[in-house]
């Protein structure tokens, strides 16, 4: 089973954003791609003026709509992050869409402290089936609590899906490259499983994001890597297991 992680930019702009995402889709199924995970809030960006403009929770459900249509249409399961409301809440989400047509969501649960200004912490894990196996997602500063990808392991999930946007002012940005590429890798040692982290790349609401999406094998070893500043996919075949784990 293929498995991908899409580097990308994100715009202000929703529908800019939405039409990589499809364009990258796109591209990942003519590669054999099953899986495909998108960056951090890859749909929606962080801009507040964005996010609370009239009219925009209808936007981005016909966007919604529209990455599920293609999930069937190219027998691609897509993991895209975006904003979610639910009646007050905002939520910094990731929904993953099947191609069967099913759609699970799971919400950020570790929020920075400027994300604590605008959204509600999510509560409750997620562990999915695709394809006869087992998948988690958390999404960038959950990487940082080992408990919470240790519990995703035990309920089966073979691999371990990040998706994450390391937006930081310059310096920062480049200071912390060692602490985001350490810590997929050490989850992935301390749960013997994959680690598919995709990062956003590029430039958005006064910050960088340097890229270095990266796939982790389960005995820590770098599969792949990406650059620091360009649009990219990377993927692996996860192989087969014979002994499926029960959840």
């Amino acid at each position: 089973m293929r498995l991908g992680a899409a580097q990308m930019f994100i715009a202000d702009s929703p529908a800019v954003n939405e039409a990589t995402i499809l364009r990258l889709a796109a591209e990942a199924a003519g590669r054999g791609v099953e899986l495909l995970a998108f960056p951090e809030m890859s749909l929606t960006g962080y801009n507040p003026a964005t996010l609370g403009r009239p009219g925009f929770k209808e936007e981005l459900d016909g966007a919604l709509t529209r990455i599920a249509r293609a999930a069937a249409d190219l027998g691609v399961g897509l993991l895209v992050g975006r904003a979610e409301f639910a009646g007050e809440h905002l939520f910094n989400a990731a929904s993953v869409f099947l191609p069967d047509g099913s759609v699970h969501t799971y919400r950020k649960i570790y929020l920075t402290e400027a994300e604590a200004r605008y959204f509600s912490p999510g509560a409750d894990r997620l562990v999915f089936s695709y394809k006869g196996n087992w998948f988690g997602v958390i999404i960038c500063r959950d990487q940082n609590y080992p408990e919470l990808a240790r519990q995703i392991a035990a309920e089966g999930a073979r691999a371990l899906f990040i998706l994450s946007a390391h937006y930081y002012q310059p310096g920062e940005a480049r200071w912390k490259l060692p602490k985001n590429r350490a810590l997929p890798i050490a989850r992935a040692v301390e749960n013997r499983c994959y680690v598919i982290l995709a990062n956003a790349v590029g430039s958005h609401i006064g910050m960088v994001s340097l890229g270095n999406s990266l796939i982790a094998d389960p005995e820590g070893g770098l599969v792949v890597m990406a650059d620091e500043a360009s649009e990219t996919l990377l993927t692996c075949d996860l192989p087969e297991d014979n002994v499926h784990q029960a959840r």
